[in-house]
């Protein structure tokens, strides 16, 4: 079974990407500058009864100077991608980033890219990004890795 996804409004995914991503710090941590750019969007996926079970946030940011040097390769980056800890491992995380990276195509770019967790690496690789670089620290979040892909019709 397919799981449903949406573009929705921020508003839909705030509190399951303030819960996961930012549990225990105060709710305006969880508010992304980006929120507010004129082409962001957000996807959310849910389970059979409706309920919000993924999410995240995409808009336009040329790729890293580590994945294309000298240039400013148009791109779009995601952030905020959660999953609920009940579900998590059963898809709904990956079905978010398919259909976001669908949308990106579909807006005529054809790279995504993102400052993946590092715990999570082994889900962006599976999902045919690249890691680049040395490990950093962002806070809030912690330990991350720049990730990239290339989309393909």
């Amino acid at each position: 079974m397919a799981i449903p996804t949406a573009v929705v409004p921020v508003s839909e995914i705030f509190e399951l990407r303030r819960s996961v991503l930012r549990a225990g710090l105060p709710a305006e941590t969880a508010v992304f500058p980006e929120d507010s750019d004129p082409d962001v969007f957000h996807i959310a996926a849910y389970d059979g009864s409706g309920a919000l079970r993924a999410c995240g946030t995409f808009f336009p940011d040329p790729l890293p100077e580590a994945a294309a040097p000298g240039g400013r390769t148009p791109a779009y980056r995601f952030r905020g991608l959660a999953s609920d800890p009940e579900v998590r491992g059963q898809g709904y995380g990956q079905a978010v980033l398919a259909a976001g990276l669908a949308e990106i195509g579909a807006r005529g770019v054809r790279h995504a890219w993102c400052n993946g967790r590092t715990p999570a690496t082994g889900f962006y690789q599976r999902q045919g990004f690249t890691r680049l670089g040395e490990e950093f620290v962002l806070d809030p979040g912690g330990a991350h890795y720049v990730f990239v892909r290339e989309l393909t019709d």
